[in-house]
């Protein structure tokens, strides 16, 4: 018991050190009128609740995230029921191509889609090449062309936990659903579906939480025109140096992506409480 106890002494230094200590100074300096923490004030916090500018770039934010997890789950799922369908052989390729692009640099992969959607990138010559349009079609400094990126970058975390659970699924159970005269449209939506929502909350929850966070994304795919509230704490602590109004936006965007990822953390342990039943 005193070995487990000294061994869990690093761990929680670590953890006191570089995430709640970093966190009480953010709270402390948001509850200040400057930088130099003198006179305490809520100030930072009715100027943004009273601003509907600032109020609605965090709706904006979080509304980008739910594009983008939809967007991730609607092309996610079919990839991950291909990869845990395929042999053994095949579905070592197939996750290795999924886990691919995690090995690459965000900033490579996002520079790479500003060619790709530009006005003369190679989507644009195809659906101009097609006849499918007569100009080049406006994806880039768009919120289209964000929720595109985003869903493409953040997919493996929504893929892996989906192809978890549905790999670990019994295929007796779909088996029995056909012998007893279900097609397969109806064995998936009443059996493998159903079971299969743990991995989905999961990967929604993981892929929701880096979309309305990942600042280099939606800054270079969005531009200057779209503000998310990654961009605009940055503005506030660089640009227009008010610390204290940007550590006050930074604890207000935390505690509600908290809250969002502790309601989906519900439902996903009420279904999995169901699916067991």
């Amino acid at each position: 018991m005193e070995a487990d106890s000294r061994l869990v002494l690093p761990l929680a230094a670590l953890f006191t050190a570089f995430f709640v200590a970093p966190l009480v100074v953010l709270l402390l300096l948001s509850l200040h009128g400057d930088i130099a923490m003198q006179g305490w004030t809520l100030g930072n916090y009715v100027k943004f609740f009273s601003d509907p500018f600032s109020y609605s770039i965090l709706i904006d934010t979080l509304l980008l995230g739910v594009k983008a997890t939809l967007v991730c789950l609607l092309f996610g799922y079919p990839v991950a029921w291909l990869c845990a369908s395929a042999g053994a052989r095949w579905q070592s390729v197939l996750v290795f191509l999924v886990i691919l692009p995690i090995l690459t640099s965000v900033v490579v992969r996002t520079f790479s889609w500003i060619v790709i959607l530009g006005r003369q990138g190679l989507l644009n010559q195809i659906v101009t090449g097609l006849g499918l349009s007569n100009e080049p079609l406006r994806l880039l400094y768009t919120e289209v062309g964000v929720v595109m990126v985003l869903a493409q970058v953040q997919m493996p975390l929504m893929v892996l936990p989906i192809l978890t659970v549905l790999s670990k699924l019994d295929p007796n159970l779909g088996d029995a659903s056909r012998v007893l005269g279900a097609g397969e449209w109806r064995t998936f939506f009443r059996i493998t579906l159903p079971l299969s929502l743990p991995g989905i909350i999961a990967g929604c929850i993981l892929t929701y939480a880096a979309s309305i966070t990942a600042f280099v994304t939606q800054t270079l795919i969005g531009g200057a025109r779209l503000i998310y509230m990654p961009l605009n704490i940055y503005q506030q602590a660089v640009g227009a140096n008010n610390w204290p109004f940007a550590a006050a936006l930074s604890i207000i965007f935390m505690i509600t992506v908290m809250i969002v990822v502790g309601v989906l953390g519900a439902i996903g342990r009420r279904s999995e409480i169901h699916g067991r039943a």
